[in-house]
C-alpha cells in the first residue's frame, strides 16, 4: 500500500522534536549534576581546610627534625625529576635549612612558599617567599626581592654555569623564583607544593634507594652466574661419571671373555 504523500516529512519532524526534547532533558540533568559537583567542591574545601590545620603541627615537627640532617632539601630537589639545578644553585641551596608551604584560608585563592636560609656566601636574605593569588579575576604572583652578596647573583651566572642535570629551560632555579609572568602555569611551584612538600623524604631517599637497587641487581646477576657455573660443573661431573661407568662395564666384559678363552 502506498504511503500518504508527505509521511516521510512528518516522521522526520517527529524525530527532530523527540531529539530536541531529549536534549533539553539531558541539559536539565546536567545542571543538577553540576549543582551537586559545586556543592561537593564546597564541602571538600571545608574538609581540606580542617585537615590543613590538623597537619600544620606535624609539618612544623617534621621541619625541626629535617634541620638535623645536612643538605636535606637540596638533595630532595636534586633527586626530583622536574627540578633542575646547576652547580652554583645547588651550592647555594645546601644552605636551605627550612621550606614551608602555606595555603591560604580559602585554598582556591592561593598559597605561599617560604625558603629559609642559614648564613651563607650567596644571599643576605634569611627568608625569601613566593606568593600566588589565584582567586582573582587576574591571577598574580609576587616574589621577595633577593639581596645577593657582592658578585653572587646566580641569575646572572646561569648562562655560563654547567648544568649537573638537564638544561634548565627557565634559566635557573632563582630565575624561576623571580619570574612572575604566568602564575597559573607555574609548574615548579606546583611540584614544590603538591609533590615535594607533602612527602620530601621519598625524594631525599631516592638516590640511596637507587644505589641499593643497583647493588641488588648486581647480586642477582652474580648469583645467577654462580648458579649457572654450578649447574655446568654438575653436568660435567655427571658426564664424567657416565664415562667412568661405561669404562668399568667394558673392562668387566673383557675380563669375562678372557676367562672363557682360558677355560
Amino acid at each position: 500500500m502506498a504511503k500518504p504523500s508527505g509521511s516521510n516529512g512528518d516522521d522526520q519532524s517527529a524525530t527532530d522534536m523527540e531529539t530536541q526534547k531529549a536534549l533539553v532533558d539531558i541539559d536539565s540533568c546536567q545542571n543538577e549534576i553540576d549543582a551537586l559537583n559545586e556543592k561537593a567542591s564546597e564541602e571538600i574545601l571545608l574538609v581540606e581546610q580542617k585537615y590543613n590545620k590538623l597537619r600544620k603541627p606535624f609539618f612544623e615537627k617534621r621541619n625541626e627534625i629535617i634541620m638535623r640532617i645536612p643538605n636535606f632539601w637540596v638533595t630532595a630537589f636534586v633527586n626530583h625529576p622536574q627540578i633542575q639545578l646547576d652547580e652554583s644553585e645547588e651550592d647555594c641551596l645546601t644552605h636551605l635549612k627550612k621550606l614551608e608551604v602555606e595555603e591560604f584560608e580559602d585554598i582556591k585563592s592561593g598559597y605561599k612558599i617560604n625558603f629559609h636560609f642559614e648564613e651563607n656566601p650567596f644571599l643576605k636574605n634569611e627568608v625569601i617567599s613566593k606568593e600566588f593569588h589565584l582567586g582573582l579575576s587576574d591571577p598574580l604572583s609576587s616574589s621577595t626581592p633577593i639581596n645577593w652578596k657582592e658578585g653572587q647573583d646566580l641569575t646572572k651566572k646561569n648562562g655560563n654555569a654547567k648544568g649537573r642535570k638537564r638544561p634548565h629551560e627557565m634559566g635557573g632555579f632563582f630565575s624561576w623564583f623571580l619570574n612572575n609572568d604566568d602564575p597559573c602555569s607555574d609548574e615548579i611551584a606546583e611540584v614544590i607544593k603538591d609533590d615535594i612538600w607533602p612527602n620530601p623524604l621519598q625524594y631525599y631517599l631516592m638516590e640511596l634507594d637507587g644505589g641499593e637497587d643497583e647493588d641488588a641487581e648486581e647480586d642477582i646477576v652474580i648469583m645467577e652466574e654462580q648458579e649457572e657455573d654450578e649447574e655446568a660443573n654438575d653436568e660435567e661431573e655427571l658426564i664424567e661419571d657416565e664415562d667412568v661407568g661405561e669404562g668399568d662395564e667394558e673392562a668387566y666384559a673383557s675380563e669375562e671373555e678372557a676367562e672363557k678363552s682360558g677355560g
